[in-house]
């Protein structure tokens, strides 16, 4: 007879190692702030990126923020010029978060950056950045998991999940995605 298995003991989680880069009471007021300016269906792009920054974002130039954004903690976050983040794009951004220039984070588009460790009983949280690099497109609903690097000009297609670095200049298809085939631009 097998042993009984040991269930996660949810109420023993702790995560001492964990750093939300702000105290408190600043993060209470970005919640707030958030709500009012950023997440809102407020029209337009220039207060998102003027709050985003005055939380300490780093917003390039011509960067285009769409009504019902979530971002975690701004200050964990770097989004290079002109890239587009669409209507409620969620980035779960608990570790860093890197945007190239020129990169689509398409409708409803998950990029997240935790998750928990299902060996120990005490459900320990895990932390790991995710970088998109330039021309890449994450389209809607696709979601990328902690650790990944979408290469270059890659793109994570509708619906997909990134559980692996996606390859520059691929296309990527399915959950878990897979190379489809290659991204070309015609000039």
């Amino acid at each position: 007879m097998s042993p009984t298995p040991i269930t996660p003991q949810l109420s023993q989680f702790s995560n001492p190692h964990f750093a939300r880069g702000r105290p408190a009471l600043i993060e209470a007021l970005w919640i707030a702030v958030a709500a009012l300016f950023v997440s809102s269906w407020l029209p337009g792009y220039a207060h998102r990126r003027a709050v985003l920054r005055l939380f300490g974002a780093r917003i390039g130039r011509g960067v285009a923020i769409k009504p019902g954004v979530r971002v975690k903690f701004p200050w964990k976050l770097e989004i290079g010029d002109h890239s587009w983040i669409g209507e409620d794009v969620w980035i779960d951004n608990l570790d860093e978060v890197t945007i190239g220039a020129n990169c689509c984070l398409s409708q409803g588009a998950y990029l997240c950056t935790g998750s928990h460790d299902w060996t120990a009983s005490r459900f320990d949280l895990l932390t790991r950045p995710i970088r998109i690099e330039d021309g890449a497109w994450v389209a809607a609903r696709a979601t990328v998991a902690p650790g990944v690097t979408v290469g270059q000009g890659a793109v994570l297609a509708i619906g997909s999940v990134a559980a692996t670095d996606l390859e520059p200049w691929g296309i990527y298809l399915g959950v878990p995605a897979v190379r489809i085939k290659e991204r070309r631009i015609a000039a």
